[in-house]
């Protein structure tokens, strides 16, 4: 076809100007920025091209006609006057894809079926023959788009959206990450070179921007491949024009040679990437999603702090901060390291503003996109010396505002070291928990404890509790940050900014990686947790299993698989208490653990030279854990049974039996409503008492029983308890570790016994 042709570009919404100017730098004329989409007019080689080249294109469509479509059976009858002959051979398939609605036609799926008939009908009549249909690899795709009472009738050029040519194909290292969409890292460089240069375009001779957490490698795959003059499509198996009965196949087989011709000249280039990303894994997985496309680049992986000495080989930063939304863990991390290059040029794609305050800058370009069904921005900012260039220049895609100076992001300094944070009083939550951690380590340190609580809300603003865990058997440290529900007076905005300052904070002040830390965020949750874990599941190198040291045992904790780790550290003493019991109990020396989780109760009083012990839980995960918890530290064989059951059913069972016990640990939930629970719920204020006396009654002669919650209101009714021959009394006070010591009511412990026989 040698006429000059109608087409569109399909792109994403708030995409159309950066790709009208990228169509524009392909050479191809009338172009036209409309909703969601870029019309244009030219040769069929001009549309080759885009589909070969583009990098923000999603389709290219071949525009076959305007016709009326106000209702289903006008629909048909205009479609049926198209000579589809002329566009589908005699063997191949074909597929619809329908797009809009109007009063009449509410259905796309409707929509597709009846063109679908018209076109089959068309042909049938022609040839005597149907053609079939295939959806998943069609020859011939179909468009229709219906506008009001009209419909846009044309050829999917491209088959499979174009920004599906990822090079990894979700293998290796890269599916460690949350997938950033080429088209939008394409985006981000485009707007970057307009931002940091001033120019219309990318220019493979200019300078690359610095990578900030490339991650699966898609920034990395771009800016390559722009360097390197290698087209986008190049690697691509199956086009959708090649099955079109109008297919050129010398034009497009002219335009694969240039772009083969021109990706081995590129490769004579070199090329230096420079890249920071503190996510394990993700320098492995930018280096294979190069290696997969054979783009040979210098790749510096470098921490933060040392990129910036290379500053002069790169124009300034591109980030995609997107992922952060699911990994709440390392976003306020991500924003300090983000706020190291503060008066550098930057473009990033962010779920929210907060990069305006760690960046100290108001962004030039905006771009409101989607990534999955949120909403997020791309935000250019100007470097420091550019404050008073002229934003409104024609080149520029979208201007929000022009730049202005804003006074200076606060930041902190963590050993020597500036930490670009969102809430000016960080600072004091900064000095409050280096002055405890010192304290709490030189602690620790004397008292053999290596997991321990450092700070719990020691400052009211910032309300966390942040625990440390170190590992026994490998020198690695996590740490467990617990949000305490904020009041209803507090603007949520401001808490969210005040813990992603904790979150960037604490893991530098602690000396732990980003990456080891988990963050839990208190909330009322079925089943009676108190906590939802925020914990990352993207990254599988976070589900690692952690050996720790308490009292001499070994424990198995793990931070990204359940809400809990594993081991309540407030308990320490608690266990130390049971262990000592157990010492001096009867010469049957057994013990019962109640609502036993991962049975570290059990593993004390097996300590403490319990000859058979009993470990019941309603979890049968729990209970597995229980058993290797006990295994790992040489605890075995019948004499330690362990029941998954009702705990409250299987007390009342167990007490028209024999069996009794001269130890017993109960650490009740202080609400659940498990399913598979007899009854139908259980609160530990309204049912205690029958419990506890429940308990009370699987005491051997002289046995005693300790019964904790954690409650913060708690009030045990003491009359009920001790009518029913009970003895109960507090040692709360006695079972607060020093590092709890802050709050008093983070658990309530009793000492429960039978009160002796009167004689006589």
């Amino acid at each position: 076809m040698s006429q000059e042709l109608e087409f569109f570009a399909t792109c994403p919404k708030g995409f159309e100007k950066l790709l009208s100017q990228e169509l524009e730098s392909l050479h191809i004329k009338k172009v036209r920025p409309l909703g969601g989409q870029v019309a244009f007019y030219g040769l069929l080689a001009d549309a080759y091209r885009v589909c070969l080249w583009s990098r923000l294109a999603s389709r290219v469509i071949l525009v076959l006609d305007r016709i009326e479509a106000a209702t289903s059976d006008t629909l048909y009858e205009e479609l049926s006057h198209l000579a589809w002959e002329d566009h589908i051979g005699p063997r191949a398939t074909i597929a619809v894809n329908a797009h809009g609605t109007n009063d009449q036609l509410r259905n796309t799926n409707f929509i597709a079926v009846r063109t679908k008939d018209a076109i089959v009908d068309r042909l049938a009549a022609k040839r005597g023959s149907r053609p079939m249909v295939n959806t998943l690899a069609p020859d011939v795709t179909i468009v229709v788009r219906i506008s009001r009472n009209r419909a846009t009738v044309g050829i999917d050029l491209a088959g499979e959206a174009l920004f599906k040519r990822s090079l990894t194909g979700g293998r290796g290292p890269a599916r460690e990450f949350a997938p950033l969409r080429l088209d939008y890292a394409a985006a981000l460089l485009y707007l970057q070179a307009q931002t940091a240069t001033s120019a219309s375009g990318f220019s493979p001779d200019a300078l690359l921007p610095a990578l900030l957490f490339p991650g699966a490698g898609a920034l990395a795959q771009e800016a390559a491949g722009m360097a390197l003059d290698v087209a986008p499509g190049i690697l691509r198996a199956r086009w959708g024009m090649t099955g079109w009965a109008g297919h050129n196949d010398d034009v497009w087989q002219d335009l694969l040679a240039e772009a083969d011709e021109r990706a081995e000249k590129g490769q004579e280039r070199q090329i230096t990437l420079y890249a920071a990303d503190s996510r394990p894994k993700a320098k492995e997985a930018v280096l294979y999603t190069l290696r997969a496309g054979s783009l040979k680049a210098d790749v510096q992986f470098l921490a933060a702090s040392e990129l910036l000495k290379h500053a002069e080989h790169f124009t300034g930063v591109v980030a995609d901060l997107s992922w952060t939304k699911e990994e709440p863990t390392l976003q306020g991390s991500a924003y300090a390291t983000l706020g190291l290059f503060a008066g550098q040029a930057s473009t990033l794609l962010t779920s929210d503003t907060n990069t305006d305050t760690v960046l100290r800058a108001t962004p030039t370009q905006t771009l409101s996109v989607y990534v999955g069904n949120s909403i997020a921005t791309i935000r250019s900012y100007p470097a420091a010396n550019a404050e008073g260039a002229d934003s409104s220049a024609t080149n520029a895609p979208v201007s929000s505002s022009k730049p202005t100076s804003v006074p200076a992001g606060p930041t902190v300094m963590v050993n020597n070291q500036p930490v670009s944070v969102l809430v000016p009083a960080s600072d004091q939550f900064a000095a409050r928990l280096t002055k405890v951690a010192k304290q709490r380590a030189k602690w620790a340190r004397k008292n053999d404890v290596s997991c321990y609580r450092v700070y719990d809300a020691d400052l009211p603003d910032y309300a966390v509790s942040i625990d440390i865990y170190k590992g026994a058997t490998k020198p690695t440290t996590w740490l467990q940050i617990s949000e305490y529900a904020a009041s209803k007076e507090i603007d949520p905005d401001l808490a969210k900014r005040r813990l992603l300052d904790v979150l960037a904070l604490a893991p530098r002040i602690l000396g732990v990686p980003s990456s080891n830390v988990n963050l839990r965020t208190r909330t009322r949750a079925k089943g009676g947790s108190q906590y939802s874990n925020e914990g990352s599941a993207t990254d599988n190198s976070r589900k690692e299993m952690l050996l720790i040291d308490e009292g001499g045992l070994l424990f198995e904790v793990n931070f990204a698989s359940r809400l809990d780790c594993g081991i309540f550290l407030d308990h320490r003493d608690t266990r130390a208490e049971i262990r000592e019991l157990m010492k001096r109990a009867g010469t049957a020396k057994s013990f019962l653990n109640l609502f036993a989780y991962t049975g570290t109760a059990t593993c004390y009083a097996a300590d403490g030279d319990a000859l058979h012990t009993t470990t019941v839980d309603l979890s049968k995960p729990s209970l597995e854990w229980a058993k290797r918890n006990m295994k790992r530290n040489g605890f075995g064989g019948e004499d330690h049974e362990f029941v998954q059951a009702d705990v409250l059913s299987w007390i009342t069972e167990m007490r028209h039996t024999k069996n009794r016990w001269n130890v017993i640990f109960c650490d009740v939930p202080t609400f659940s409503n498990s399913s598979r629970m007899k009854q139908s719920s259980f609160d530990v204020q309204r049912d205690h008492a029958e419990l506890i006396i429940g308990i009370s009654r699987l005491l051997t002669h002289g046995g005693v029983a300790i019964f904790s919650c954690n409650l913060r209101t708690f009030k045990p009714d003491v009359e009920k308890i001790e009518r029913a021959g009970v003895v109960i009394e507090d040692i709360t006070s006695k079972t607060i570790p020093e590092d709890f010591s802050r709050n008093q009511k983070i658990h309530h412990a009793y000492k429960i016994s039978r009160k002796p026989r009167e004689n006589g």
